[in-house]
């Protein structure tokens, strides 16, 4: 059965115009056209709309989400890592929600609140000292630096770090399954506003330190690994890419 574009609208509560959007990135491509001109749907193109509303209420972009499909043809796969993602995502909400109704009722009461309930569901110092642990204590037996002692975890920040990081690494692994040269020039773009990103959250990084950086990633194990578990070749061509970025702006 074939749907038209109104009825895929009204399916799946998303407007007319973001459907042609979709269609002109050509993220979700209609099945057939009619002689009319009107767009046509099947199942196919309904289960691959689903999966891109899921990716977008995890907040990622039309271009990773347009690379990750891309890169997946595992329908059950993609659902599944959905999942994971939205369930984690609701563990926190749900915290969250609890906290905000906590907040309310003291606000009604017009009593203060005990300063550490304001702050639960919020990534805590702790939460991120536990998910650092692995890697900390890897640094201190390797390379005798305490990673988590060198300075204290600003909460708020690590959170946006990490997302852009997440973002960032799904980008090259995008653009490494896509067959993209090390030294494209969108592969060279991403690098730019990674870096720029970092510097503008504090993190003081040249071209040549970024580059000196990935060279890390390859040639200790720990980090090579993660990486290589994101996307197979990912460590040597994040390093090579960081490398003919870096050379370039010389």
């Amino acid at each position: 059965m074939l749907y038209t574009v109104k009825e895929i609208a009204q399916l799946a509560n998303v407007t007319v115009k973001t459907l042609h959007h979709y269609h002109k990135i050509g993220l979700l491509i209609p099945r057939q056209i009619s002689e009319s001109g009107y767009r046509l749907y099947g199942q196919q193109e309904l289960e691959r709309l689903q999966q891109i509303l899921f990716y977008r209420e995890l907040d990622f972009p039309l271009k990773e989400i347009t690379k990750l499909l891309a890169g997946e043809s595992d329908r059950l796969s993609i659902l599944q890592n959905q999942k994971q993602l939205l369930m984690a995502r609701l563990r926190r909400l749900t915290r969250l929600v609890q906290t905000l109704d906590e907040s309310i009722d003291h606000a009604l009461k017009g009593e203060p609140m005990e300063q550490s309930a304001m702050f639960k569901g919020f990534r805590s110092e702790e939460e991120w000292e536990m998910a650092l642990a692995e890697q900390n204590e890897h640094i201190k037996k390797t390379y005798d630096y305490d990673l988590l002692a060198s300075k204290p975890i600003e909460v708020v920040a690590m959170n946006e770090m990490a997302l852009e990081a997440k973002h960032f690494m799904h980008s090259m692994a995008c653009a490494l399954r896509e067959g993209r040269k090390y030294d494209d020039s969108q592969v060279k773009k991403r690098i730019r506003q990674h870096i720029d990103f970092l510097n503008d959250h504090g993190t003081a990084l040249t071209d040549a330190d970024f580059a000196s950086q990935a060279r890390f990633f390859v040639q200790d194990d720990f980090h090579r690994h993660m990486l290589e578990e994101v996307q197979t070749g990912l460590s040597y061509y994040l390093c090579f890419a960081a490398e003919a970025f870096a050379s370039d702006q010389q």
